[in-house]
């Protein structure tokens, strides 16, 4: 029985009349992206179409979704609306606060103990609230969501980036900030810029060792880390109807890594059969239904320039395994260029770890396939040369594979298998010497590798694949192991091959599971009691921010001018700080602690210009704020890319940086900032970066005339005495200027529920 059935029922019985009234608007046929959307609109349908990439449009998602290191600044804001209940279903999932160390058994129960201060929080709050609770060692948020929430035509959205998994399923799925998730819990309207339309034409059919990862990292190649921004692409052609529900969401979920708005996949049969698999039969006989209405339009599809903004065509049959990296998620290189890559690039060939799972790729599917190769190392006389590691995506998947003897068959061969939770691929991994600061290489079926990203060594070169690719090179040990040519020397000295991967897309047996790990939430929760101590070290209530002062904003410092790639995980790192997302002080103490100085190059070493002394960043800004100066953040292209932490703006919010100026940002982030009441700035012209000086003070002025479309003035105050003007573009709209007005759109939710 699936969760939430009555929602479902309701959006599918409106759905063909949301879609005819869409096609109606449009006066053409509809991509899947444009059914979902326009099905899902708060309000009436709009007298005329919104535009792509310009307008503001208000949605009505059906359901949230927050894994605990997002819960906790999401619900403590929550917590501030005024509501007693959330107005859509939402979940809860413990994930990413389980370092992986040791083994499953031992990592959870370290966590449990260590944490119990926040997981007690999170299940009391959402026990008090109405929201479903998944507890530590359920699994990983967007595995669970697929198996038990996501469905076809459905729209979510998820304090985490790759909330985009459930696209798999045929959903418009979208990270978003934890004030985002606040709005719509708390019953309101959420705010998206009409999204551009990328398609992708799949063609052919997966063969040999190629596999769904590889589709997103050929696509990640095309499109690079910003190519999808603002966009959804939506995948559609025989090659699409051929993958696995789980392949689809895999390649989904690592439409984060260009950008993208989301992706999304129509409804076929392989969703069909996966709904059935996990106990959701009802939903897919509903589905069938309106099947029609599920997928995009036969004529768009049949000419996708006429409908898409972007078209890529890929022919699985001719797609060659890839690996990505090192440093960034989108550096492609086909399987067979790889030895010659490294050698170019003196790539440290020697693996010394391969690890598989993540929310990435942690399905039945993706275990099953590495286990066909786990099985070659037994039976064909060869050893691993590498560590190996696996992480199951879920407690259903876990009981699962142990059921059907894959977990054997990995600890027979020296593996270690970690707990059902994010571990390595967010950065808590324990890794052994890696403080030594070491070069050396891993691979991964994660799905991000910046610098510092799994185990915080700034050295360690992380590659990106498929379950597949990186089972064989932990086996050969070598980046430059092709293993769809290459041989390796078994113990009687003979040159042995390995066969492709094999598997089944779902078991054969069906899916099993003790206790999956739900904790429902109290029917009436009004008697349940929140409890935050004053002393706690991991938990801060929140106070309001203040508002603006109503005049334009003078003399405020440079705290820093950022170099090149500067993501989420440089403004407010994970691992060892994901213990403080649930205290906005002490986690503040990361901020930008990762981003290069543009004037020496260095991280966490900035001018303190009132002292001339150079020291870390979060201690500078604590010294601006002592003495009530604000201050700006300088920022490059893409900024604030991966993850959709909020902590990434409300740390500079809370140290009193007011603004931000780049020349471009991530969505995300750029959403974050502005529910935060920052600005978000960026160049008119984006030479101008060359133009901040070390010792600069500067004003931000018009501020009193400030309006949607309207620049806003920069004056740039030398050490020297001489000045500079630049013009800066927002993107901000009427209600995103009030945001900023009243210091934060929690202030205008908490006012608004006072006038009741």
């Amino acid at each position: 029985m699936a969760f939430d059935i009555e929602m479902i029922k309701k959006l599918y019985a409106n759905f063909p009349i949301g879609v005819h009234n869409a096609r109606k608007l449009l006066g053409k046929p509809l991509t899947l992206t444009e059914k979902i959307l326009y099905a899902h609109l708060w309000g009436e349908v709009p007298a005329k179409p919104y535009e792509r990439g310009i307008s503001y449009v208000d949605f009505a998602p059906d359901r949230v979704a927050m894994q605990d290191a997002t819960a906790q600044m999401a619900l403590l804001q929550f917590m501030q609306s005024g509501r007693n209940k959330v107005a859509v279903p939402s979940t809860v999932h413990c994930d990413h606060l389980i370092e992986a160390k040791v083994d499953s058994k031992t990592d959870l129960s370290r966590a449990v103990s260590e944490s119990s201060e926040v997981y007690d929080f999170l299940a009391s709050v959402s026990n008090k609230y109405g929201i479903g609770f998944w507890k530590p060692g359920a699994g990983i948020i967007h595995q669970v969501v697929l198996e038990n929430y996501a469905f076809p035509g459905g729209m979510m959205i998820g304090t985490d980036s790759h909330t985009v998994n459930a696209g798999g399923l045929g959903m418009i799925a979208i990270g978003v900030g934890g004030a985002d998730a606040c709005d719509v819990m708390a019953g309101l309207p959420w705010e998206l810029k009409m999204p551009k339309l990328i398609g992708v034409k799949l063609t052919g059919k997966l063969n040999g060792w190629t596999a769904p990862k590889d589709v997103i990292l050929k696509v990640a190649g095309i499109l690079t880390v910003k190519g999808g921004t603002g966009a959804v692409v939506e995948y559609f052609g025989e090659g699409a109807t051929s993958l696995s529900c789980t392949g689809k969401g895999t390649i989904c979920n690592m439409g984060a890594e260009v950008g993208a708005t989301t992706s999304t996949f129509g409804y076929d049969e392989s969703m069909s059969r996966y709904l059935k698999a996990t106990g959701r039969a009802d939903i897919a006989q509903m589905a069938d239904v309106i099947a029609e209405h599920l997928t995009g339009d036969p004529e768009v599809y049949a000419n996708p320039q006429q409908y898409f903004d972007q078209v890529i065509e890929i022919n699985l049959s001719e797609l060659e395994p890839h690996l990505n990296g090192p440093f960034t998620p989108d550096l492609a290189t086909p399987i067979s260029k790889m030895k010659e890559a490294a050698a170019a690039n003196n790539w440290p060939t020697k693996i010394e770890v391969g690890l598989i799972g993540s929310c990435t790729n942690s399905s039945y599917e993706d275990i099953s396939r590495a286990v066909s190769l786990a099985r070659q190392v037994k039976d064909k006389g060869l050893k691993l040369h590498a560590e190996f590691t696996i992480t199951p995506g879920s407690e259903q998947v876990r009981y699962t594979v142990e059921r059907d003897g894959y977990l054997d068959v990995f600890n027979n061969i020296g593996a270690t298998v970690f707990a059902n939770a994010c571990g390595p691929c967010i950065g808590m991994w324990a890794r052994v010497g890696a403080e030594k600061a070491e070069r050396n290489t891993i691979v991964h079926s994660f799905n991000r590798n910046f610098a510092k990203r799994a185990d915080g060594n700034p050295n360690t070169f992380a590659f990106v694949g498929s379950p597949e690719i990186v089972t064989a090179m932990a086996i050969a040990g070598t980046l430059d192991f092709n293993p769809l040519t290459d041989t390796l020397i078994n113990d009687k000295g003979e040159a042995v091959k390995l066969d492709p991967p094999s598997g089944d897309e779902l078991p054969k047996k069906g899916f099993a599971v003790d206790d999956p790990g739900y904790q429902a939430p109290a029917a009436d929760g009004s008697g349940v009691q929140v409890i935050v101590s004053p002393t706690s070290q991991r938990l801060q209530l929140l106070d309001p921010f203040a508002a603006w002062e109503g005049d334009d904003l003078k003399d405020l410092k440079l705290l820093i001018k950022a170099k090149g790639k500067c993501t989420t995980d440089h403004i407010s790192m994970a691992g060892p700080w994901l213990k403080f997302r649930g205290h906005l002080d002490n986690i503040s103490n990361n901020m930008l602690i990762g981003a290069v100085n543009f004037f020496n190059d260095k991280t966490d070493h900035v001018k303190n210009q009132l002292t001339g002394e150079y020291g870390p960043v979060p201690k500078t800004q604590r010294a601006y704020k002592a003495a009530g100066i604000g201050s700006i953040v300088v920022g490059d292209e893409n900024y604030g890319e991966g993850s959709s932490r909020e902590h990434a703006a409300m740390e500079p919010r809370h140290l009193g940086v007011r603004a931000v100026l780049v020349k471009s940002f991530a969505r995300i982030h750029e959403t974050n900032l502005k529910k935060q009441g920052m600005l978000a700035l960026t160049f008119d012209n984006k030479n101008d970066y060359d133009k901040i000086q070390e010792d600069d003070t500067i004003d931000i002025i018009r501020l009193k005339t400030f309006a949607p479309g309207k620049q806003l003035k920069l004056v740039l105050k030398h050490k020297d005495g001489t000045k500079d003007e630049i013009m800066v573009n927002h993107s901000y709209n009427k209600q995103q200027i009030e945001w900023f007005k009243a210091g934060g759109a929690l202030n205008i939710i908490r006012q608004e529920f006072a006038k009741k």
